[in-house]
């Protein structure tokens, strides 16, 4: 598609470029505070809402300050949802991050800016075909926008509250982020684990005083890492993994056995795979016994996520790039863990899809071709066509 085919959005092109740098102007870093970090929650409330307000969509904010657009009936069965993300990447080391700029060289022009290629022009995007169905179509069933505070979280939360909201999940959900206009046939899930080894702090000129938390921690990381998690592949996301992290002691003193260590373990997961069972078999290999305490914690759960080629998801995607002139959307799997994964669990279709290359995610020069913001606005809008109209 020409960039300067726009006849099937009622957004101007040149609106949708301009939201695109001003989204990527609010800065909305993914800090400690994670969802509750005041960049992210400001970047919704004084950035997304008042947009929406000016484009005249019906807008609420759920209990973690999610935004929620509702359109069509609510009564058909059909429903579909489009979630875009409010949180970014930190700034890192790019150069002018939040400048917004919109740059030109041979290969055409492009936006450039932290989070552009990874949240915030898929959300231009979305919100850009919410805006055209709002305007065009004759909605037959939901159709729902929501811009999460999450993004860079590693977990749930934030879409658990947008459907706690709703009262329901909806059939079919796109989490729009970039990814090179792919659709995510499966993405593997993850739980994070954090093993505490207790023992006893003593001068380091007497060790045999204390209980080396360090030496405890060792062998756990020998006996955890030794678990086989390959027996199981899947045949585009090969195995399972499990991976140390993170380690940290205290007491951060000089000269000083140990008391406490504390490691972090990221299992992904298949398809299919139990987090739980996962779960316990990190904590029985952990368990070392005396003299060292051990406690074993289940941290954030993200679970993985799988949809049919040939299912009601894809079909729709398929069938609405083709009425808006398009092509068929291509496919891949990802090793990463997002939110598809939730609304799997709950029975819908969910799978990572939007403009963005997955390449300039967290990097140095992030940017994206205004002309795929704009093809990624029009085959949202033909994904809405085809599954509501």
């Amino acid at each position: 598609m020409h960039i300067t085919d726009h006849k099937q959005l009622s957004v101007p092109i040149t609106d949708i470029i301009e939201w695109t740098r001003a989204f990527v102007r609010h800065p909305s870093p993914q800090t400690e505070l994670f969802e509750q970090e005041p960049q992210v929650q400001s970047f919704i409330g004084d950035q997304i809402a008042p947009l929406v307000q000016k484009l005249a969509l019906p807008w609420r904010r759920d209990g973690m300050g999610n935004l929620i657009v509702e359109l069509g009936p609510a009564s058909s069965g059909k429903s579909l949802l489009l979630m875009a993300y409010a949180m970014t990447h930190p700034a890192n080391r790019m150069r002018n991050p939040f400048a917004g700029e919109l740059i030109e060289d041979a290969t055409g022009a492009y936006v450039r800016g932290r989070g552009v290629s990874e949240q915030k022009g898929a959300l231009a995007a979305a919100l850009a075909a919410a805006k055209t169905a709002a305007d065009r179509l004759a909605l037959r069933g939901r159709l729902v926008f929501a811009v999460s505070t999450a993004g860079e979280t590693g977990r749930h939360d934030a879409a658990t509250s947008i459907c706690d909201a709703l009262g329901y999940c909806p059939a079919l959900a796109v989490i729009a982020l970039g990814t090179t206009g792919r659709i995510a046939l499966a993405n593997k899930g993850r739980i994070d684990v954090v093993v505490t080894v207790r023992g006893k702090a003593a001068h380091s000129a007497m060790p045999w005083m204390g209980v080396n938390a360090i030496e405890g921690a060792r062998r756990v990381l020998d006996r955890v890492l030794a678990i086989d998690v390959a027996a199981k592949k899947h045949p585009a996301l090969g195995e399972a993994t499990l991976t140390a992290t993170s380690i940290r002691s205290w007491p951060e003193a000089t000269h000083t056995v140990q008391d406490e260590v504390r490691l972090t373990f990221d299992r992904r997961l298949l398809p299919g795979d139990d987090p739980h069972a996962a779960f316990n078999a990190i904590a029985a290999a952990a368990d070392i016994g005396e003299p060292w305490s051990i406690k074993a914690e289940l941290g954030p759960i993200m679970y993985p996520a799988e949809i049919a080629p040939d299912g009601p998801f894809m079909r729709a995607a398929i069938e609405g790039c083709r009425r808006m002139g398009l092509e068929p959307p291509g496919s891949f799997h990802s090793h990463g863990a997002l939110d598809a994964g939730y609304f799997c669990l709950r029975g819908a279709q969910g799978a990572m899809w939007g403009p963005g290359a997955v390449e300039q995610w967290h990097c140095d020069d992030e940017r994206i071709p205004v002309a795929d913001l704009i093809t990624g606005a029009v085959a949202y809008r033909g994904m809405i066509e085809a599954a509501l109209c």
